[in-house]
Order: C-alpha cells, then sequence, then structure tokens
C-alpha cells in the first residue's frame, strides 16, 4: 500500500473513531495512537497531520458543503465512514496544495476508500458529491 493511500486510511479509521464517539475523544490522540499501531516508521507522517489540521479547520464549512452537495441527505444521516472518506475528500479538493495534490488524485483517493471501507452505493455517493463540487470549482474557475 502507497505511503500517503496508507495515511489517509489511518486518518479515516482516526475520524471514525473520532466521529463514533460524538467528538468528546481528543482527535489528536486517537492520530496519534492509529499512526503508531498502524502505520509504524511511515515516511511522510507530516502529510497526516497536514490533512487532520486542514479537516479540524475547515470542518464546518466541508459539513455545509456536504449537505448542500447532497441535500437529501442531512449530515447525521450519512453513515459515519462515508461522512468521514467525504471530509478528507473535500480537504484534500478544497484545500491542499493543488501541487501536491491534483484534484482527481483527491476524488480518487476518496473513491478508493470508499470501496475498501464501505459499499457499493457509498462509491456512487462519494463519487457524486466529490464530481459535483469539483465541477462547482472549475465552474469558478473558468469565469
Amino acid at each position: 500500500m502507497a505511503t500517503r493511500h496508507l495515511i489517509r486510511t489511518v486518518i479515516l479509521q482516526s475520524l471514525y473513531e473520532w466521529d463514533f464517539y460524538a467528538q468528546k475523544k481528543n482527535l489528536t490522540d486517537i492520530l496519534e495512537r492509529n499512526l503508531e499501531d498502524f502505520a509504524p516508521g511511515i515516511d511522510e507522517p507530516e502529510f497526516a497531520w497536514k490533512i487532520l489540521k486542514s479537516i479540524v479547520d475547515h470542518l464546518k464549512e466541508i459539513d455545509e458543503i456536504i449537505t448542500k452537495a447532497a441535500p437529501e441527505w442531512p449530515i447525521d444521516k450519512i453513515a459515519i465512514i462515508n461522512r468521514n472518506v467525504l471530509r478528507i475528500g473535500l480537504s484534500e479538493l478544497l484545500y491542499s496544495d493543488k501541487e501536491e495534490v491534483p484534484p482527481k488524485v483527491a476524488i480518487n483517493e476518496a473513491i478508493e476508500l470508499a470501496k475498501n471501507y464501505s459499499g457499493t452505493n457509498a462509491v456512487k455517493f462519494v463519487n457524486g458529491v466529490l464530481g459535483t463540487v469539483y465541477r462547482e470549482i472549475k465552474k469558478d474557475e473558468d469565469k
């Protein structure tokens, strides 16, 4: 498994635990423990912390974007795993350095997480939400 894909997987596990416990546990402690347990000696641990910081710093905006892109699905009704796959994907799509993580890579990685940790419908849902957001970004850039 590629380093960054493994990092995204560990972040997903960490976000899932944090969200499962109603965001009452310390997310930094959860990620630190999971990196030690599931990715010891990982090449770029700073990548994990960068993504996590982006998600935490922009959580409200990310959740609002999910709500707008999937109005039939209130954020608390989306399965925990899918909600957090979307948070990772949107964080990278919207707030990462495009040279480091191109938009299509961010989308593809989120789809791969959905394939590995959720179901077929989740893949379509994640692809649909991220595709909608990406098209909006492209439309705004083209103006």
